[in-house]
């Protein structure tokens, strides 16, 4: 048996195929991201997941894509707890990027794939080589344009009183917004930028109002300028787009790639399809 699985922060997704390539089951986890939680809570998750969980003997290979893996200590722990959870697989774990990747550019073309989801990235593919010019930070310091940016700055509009009237009533009655409550996800609950990123459904839902508008159109330019015209090639390349925010904020993100004379590629929002497809044809 075969497991391929693209994990963002918030959720993995999981697929397993038979040696001919057919699928044997499709399931689902919160997100296993190495850099926010202990090996306790991933081997849990893994357990707690019937499918997983029953199968674990009969897995051969592992194909593991993931927010959080892009340092070897990071794949090194993650490979050391699939070693003794899946004791018959041999495991790969790569960043998520390359799921990106995989699933929206053809081995041998050139493009950038950005992510735009929970988190952020932005690398460029050369038809065979992964290229980054900016080492994420994290989410308190980059993601910029995604869903926990969103989100942050929903919430320090709404605190500085900066959200217009109307929108701040709305969003109080949708979330609870007490500050014990707020800091409590943050500073004492594991996955903090994926508590952020809960805020971004509500500047998703009502991004035909003004203010959320110039919120969603600042922070996309802001990535564009900050990750995708770090390369020179920007404007010659298709760029391609995998992730939540950027499937449902496809027309602004087209709008901004337009005014900055970028060509929009694939925008697909989880590449787990793509990844299949990928695999298959190695198979």
């Amino acid at each position: 048996m075969i497991l391929i699985v693209d994990s963002g922060a918030t959720k993995s997704d999981w697929i397993a195929l038979n040696e001919e390539g057919e699928q044997l089951f499709l399931t689902q986890t919160l997100g296993l991201s190495p850099e926010v939680l202990t090996r306790e809570v991933i081997e849990d998750r893994l357990a707690n997941n019937f499918d997983i969980s029953k199968n674990k003997d009969n897995v051969s290979q592992l194909f593991f894509y993931g927010a959080g893996c892009g340092t070897d200590r990071m794949k090194n722990f993650l490979k050391d707890i699939f070693k003794d959870f899946f004791p018959n697989a041999k495991a790969e774990v790569r960043e998520d990027t390359y799921a990106a990747i995989y699933s929206t550019t053809k081995i041998g073309h050139q493009g950038i794939v950005c992510i735009l989801g929970t988190g952020s990235n932005c690398s460029y593919y050369d038809g065979h080589q992964l290229f980054q010019k900016v080492t994420s930070l994290g989410y308190i310091l980059m993601d910029d344009g995604s869903g926990n940016f969103f989100g942050r700055k929903l919430l320090r509009d709404y605190y500085f009183h900066k959200m217009p009237q109307d929108l701040g009533i709305k969003f109080a009655k949708e979330y609870n917004l007490e500050a014990d409550v707020i800091k409590e996800h943050l500073y004492k609950q594991p996955n903090p930028n994926t508590y952020l990123a809960t805020f971004a459904k509500f500047i998703i839902e009502n991004k035909e109002h003004a203010y959320c508008r110039g919120v969603i159109d600042k922070g996309l330019q802001q990535f564009v300028n900050n990750y995708i015209m770090q390369f020179e090639l920007a404007t010659k390349v298709p760029i391609n787009f995998v992730g939540s925010i950027a499937h449902f904020l496809k027309d602004e993100l087209a709008m901004v790639l337009e005014r900055n004379d970028l060509i929009l590629g694939v925008i697909r929002q989880r590449p787990i399809e793509g990844l299949v497809e990928f695999h298959k044809a190695t198979i």
